[in-house]
């Protein structure tokens, strides 16, 4: 019985070649994107799920109320990880982490600048990072001891064993190679190549005991069995206490399982993160598959008569319900399986150009058996799935009006093909709306006056020699006439490094905990990033000497402190009075698609970490660099030239919503091809089970306007009912996202009109086709048999 069913399903895809085509491209095009869509799914929700110690792991975070709202982040004292460690019996190990930087190494001729870590002994006891070589519990217990991944081990030594082998950092230190790890997956927060031991940052000078000073991460590791709930409770008031103050900050401890997918605080409160993405992906895999399955559903049931007969055979000679059912999901799950490879075969073809898109490296181990248990699951899933309406519709054939002819005809005034149809199209328009809305936001940031000119202005750390040869290296490249302006920074003018909300002025409310972004700069800050006065002046210290203790504030700045004239107001910041000399307009730091913050930028007596370079606009820019690299390694020997463009780094700042942009795009142009194909695909069978009315039209002298019109009116009316029924659902999830930016755009009625449009003339395209090749058909041919 079985082999007989598979030998009917097998010559029922030959006989009907064209459908068989469409359903099984169908499929498997939704198939494949299902899968490229719950292949990053997976590897989000997999982040840091390989620590072994995963359910005892915390992040300590921060809670207070500044700026008018309580807040939360992450950055921490650096003096937290000992005390807790010290104070809660409940902890087993603390670790700092400090923010990723780059190191000079030099082994030999070597010298390469390289992102890692420095952290405390404990780090790769709380994480379970692979060590191919050493002693977690002693690899970093010696203040020059340092661990290295293969990576790094690779860019020196090649294929020697590396432990025992020494490194120069930043042209001073000798660290011995103490340990190896393997490269880092993909799938963790953490990005570092080697690992440094805490002492070396006390040696620097950078390890500090101000409770007020947020700049480090602290991870904790609880012991077994402990109840997280009762040291929330003791690790709430330790700032306060430490400082001995009434500070309202709140310390908490936040879970591994939540770093990755829920990293936004709103009011205080988690309210989501990367899992909203991941929500949103999940739905458009499910409906991109379910539009898949509607195809498959929607052609074998207008080709009902086809199979009646059979039907109707089969009951008159016993055959019951239930095993026609099973013929046809047999069918069904037989073009899902031959959809299936179809799909792996496209996701192995464009997953590198998916990685590209996602800036990922997803990959399918086809060596693991869960993976094929799973692929196994997903095919008959979506064979269940796409054969379910259709074996059920079959099989339900009453045989008595099936060998009368007198069933429901295929183009009967309503069927559940025309709902199926009005649902894959609302989804689509859906897609289209939410993409055209998306791209306007984007386009909207990008427009935005920055506040200051991008364009020739270069960037280089403060690396080595760089500092102590500042002057010398302004001058000549000033001299040279490679550069307009120079000057140093605190940080590039794209980020922001540093914010306080501890600044004192004249009649300051005592209450007043407004956060402002902190940056530090050298005379002719203005003219070299291009920012714009609104009264007072730049820095001189040529001029003002005092300017060394000279503050600019942006308006915001000026507006929060509340003063009518700021000009030779005194702001306290770190014990030190500085006098504000100018003010400007507000200039993006951050965030295109937030509010600019109050900013405060302190003189000379501030620290620099940035060289700043406003370049010639008048040589070619290959010649500027090529003049500023010789300028730096004539001053700064040793140490590789490494600069950055301020406009291509600001462009960066949209990579994510472009990203997201562009996969809306991509599976947006995915569903409507996929509906269109069962579009046609129903064009088609319509025209043929109509072809002897059309035939007597055009003997009758209808012109093949009207017998296109004829044929493709019902297919544009299920459209333009997807459009109503998709419009007000596309408004409130699009006024959803939007409302995660507070600079944003109001939806504007053209997009909708875009989007209904766009989705007739798509679907006009794909039924006309079908019609007017109907329509321009030989009369003569089609009534032969009358």
């Amino acid at each position: 019985m079985f082999s007989n069913y598979l030998k009917i399903a097998y010559r029922n895809l030959l006989r009907n070649k064209g459908f068989s085509f469409i359903n099984i491209l169908g499929l498997a095009i939704g198939m494949a994107s299902a899968m490229l869509i719950f292949l990053w799914i997976q590897h989000e929700v997999s982040y840091d799920q390989f620590h072994e110690k995963k359910d005892r792991i915390y992040e300590a975070w921060n809670r207070e109320v500044f700026s008018g709202k309580l807040q939360c982040w992450s950055t921490t004292p650096k003096v937290l990880g000992p005390a807790m460690q010290q104070e809660f019996p409940e902890v087993e190990l603390a670790t700092r982490v400090d923010w990723g930087r780059d190191h000079l190494f030099t082994v030999g001729e070597k010298n390469i600048s390289i992102d890692g870590n420095i952290v405390d002994s404990g780090f790769l006891r709380v994480f379970s990072f692979p060590l191919l070589k050493g002693n977690p519990s002693k690899v970093l217990e010696k203040p020059y001891s340092i661990v290295v991944t293969e990576k790094f081990a690779k860019k020196f030594f090649g294929d020697q064993d590396p432990i025992g082998k020494t490194v120069q950092v930043n042209r001073k230190d000798i660290f011995t190679i103490t340990g190896l790890l393997k490269d880092l997956p993909t799938n963790t927060r953490f990005d570092f190549e080697y690992l440094l031991p805490w002492s070396y940052m006390r040696s620097q000078g950078e390890d500090d005991t101000n409770w007020g000073n947020n700049s480090t991460k602290t991870y904790v590791l609880l012991k077994p069995n402990t109840s997280i709930a009762s040291v929330q409770e003791k690790i709430k008031k330790i700032k306060s206490r430490h400082e001995k103050s009434e500070v309202n900050n709140e310390m908490f401890l936040y879970p591994m399982d939540r770093w990755r997918l829920y990293s936004r605080f709103e009011k205080g409160i988690e309210s989501g993160g990367m899992i909203d993405m991941i929500r949103l992906f999940a739905i458009i895999a499910g409906f991109i598959l379910l539009i898949a399955c509607i195809n498959f559903m929607n052609l074998s049931t207008a080709r009902s008569e086809k199979r009646a007969k059979e039907v109707g055979i089969r009951k008159v000679i016993g055959a019951q319900r239930n095993s026609l059912v099973g013929q046809f999901l047999g069918e069904s799950i037989l073009i899902s399986v031959i959809s299936g490879i179809v799909a792996l075969l496209l996701v192995i073809l464009f997953l590198p150009a998916f990685n590209t898109l996602t800036e990922k490296e997803l990959s399918i181990n086809f060596f693991n058996i869960y993976f094929w248990l799973v692929f196994l699951c997903f095919i008959i899933f979506t064979g269940l799935l796409a054969g379910s309406y259709p074996a059920f519709y079959l099989s339900a054939f009453q045989p008595v009006k099936v060998l009368k002819g007198t069933f429901k005809k295929a183009h009967a005034v309503f069927n559940p093909r025309k709902v199926l149809v009005v649902l894959q199209f609302t989804f689509a328009i859906i897609l289209i709306i939410s993409t055209i809305i998306v791209k306007e936001q984007i386009d909207h940031a990008q427009r935005r006056d920055s506040g200051y000119s991008k364009d020739n202005l270069v960037y280089h750390y403060l690396t080595g020699d760089l500092g102590k040869n500042f002057e010398l290296v302004r001058n000549e490249l000033i001299s040279q006439g490679v550069a307009k302006y120079v000057t140093k920074t605190s940080a590039p003018p794209t980020q922001g490094w540093s914010d306080t909300w501890g600044l004192e002025w004249h009649g300051k409310d005592p209450n007043d905990k407004t956060d402002f972004d902190i940056y530090c700069a050298d005379e002719n800050l203005v003219k070299t990033i291009g920012l714009q006065l609104v009264s007072g002046r730049d820095f001189n210290l040529k001029e003002f000497p005092t300017d060394s203790t000279a503050m600019i504030i942006n308006e915001s700045g000026a507006k929060a402190m509340g003063f009518k004239d700021p000009i030779g107001q005194i702001v306290k910041n770190n014990d030190i009075d500085w006098h504000i000399i100018g003010v400007i307009r507000d200039f993006i730091l951050q965030s295109p698609f937030h509010p600019t913050k109050p900013m405060a930028i302190s003189g000379a007596k501030g620290w620099f970490n940035i060289i700043l370079i406003r370049m010639n606009e008048q040589n070619a820019t290959a010649a500027n660099i090529a003049a500023m690299s010789n300028v730096f390694k004539k001053y700064n020997p040793g140490y590789p030239v490494e600069y950055k463009f301020v406009d291509e780094e600001y462009a960066q700042k949209f990579n994510n919503e472009k990203r997201s942009a562009t996969l809306a795009w991509l599976f947006a142009g995915l569903t409507i091809f996929i509906s269109c194909l069962g579009l046609f695909g129903l064009a088609t069978y319509m025209a043929e089970n109509r072809i002897k009315e059309i035939g007597v039209r055009k003997v009758l002298w209808a012109s093949v306007g009207n017998i296109t019109g004829l044929l493709s009116k019902d297919f544009i009316k299920l459209v333009a009912l997807s459009f109503i029924i998709a419009s007000p659902v596309a408004w409130l999830a699009m006024q959803s996202w939007l409302s995660g930016y507070p600079y944003r755009i109001t939806i504007q009625w053209w997009v909708f009109a875009l989007a209904g449009a766009l989705s007739i003339i798509i679907a006009l395209a794909t039924v006309s086709f079908q019609a007017i090749k109907a329509a321009l058909s030989n009369p003569v041919k089609s009534l032969r048999t009358e």
